[in-house]
């Protein structure tokens, strides 16, 4: 799949300045929308998993044209998740609150073009994530 990385880029780029804020409102979407995923969170230092997901979107944002540095730490990332109970029926849970988000902060800037780009772009980053998540599946099983 080809991502429109130009828009990502500057779409991420719009939201920056308000990042903290971002995520904060990232969070308050995920769990008013999806009360289900709030007991994953139960023992989690929320300040520190906020500053885990900003590190994580600006990294994934700053290798979109480096795959290879990006695909590595997005399984990685899949298998911790594995760890801290994510299942993959969680993962549209946490994209459709993240594209919220971004419609949200973006605005008049969130057109149908820039949509696309961040649903493409997550499902990219899904499929990466999941794949880390059988990695490690698969291991335990053997």
């Amino acid at each position: 799949m080809s991502l429109n990385v130009e828009l990502l880029e500057q779409s991420f780029e719009q939201i920056k300045p308000e990042a903290n804020e971002f995520v904060e409102s990232f969070y308050h979407h995920l769990f008013a929308d999806n009360p289900e995923a709030k007991p994953l969170f139960e023992h989690v230092d929320m300040k520190k998993q906020k500053g885990m997901l900003l590190q994580s979107l600006v990294f994934t944002v700053e290798n979109l044209r480096n795959p290879e540095a990006l695909s590595d730490k997005l399984k990685g990332l899949g298998t911790r998740h594995v760890k801290y109970g994510a299942l993959p029926a969680h993962y549209p849970l946490v994209g459709g609150a993240l594209l919220k988000t971004f419609e949200q902060y973006l605005g008049d800037q969130w057109t149908p073009e820039v949509k696309q780009a961040w649903i493409d772009a997550y499902q990219a980053i899904a499929n990466l994530m999941l794949e880390g998540a059988a990695d490690i599946s698969a291991a335990q099983l053997s």
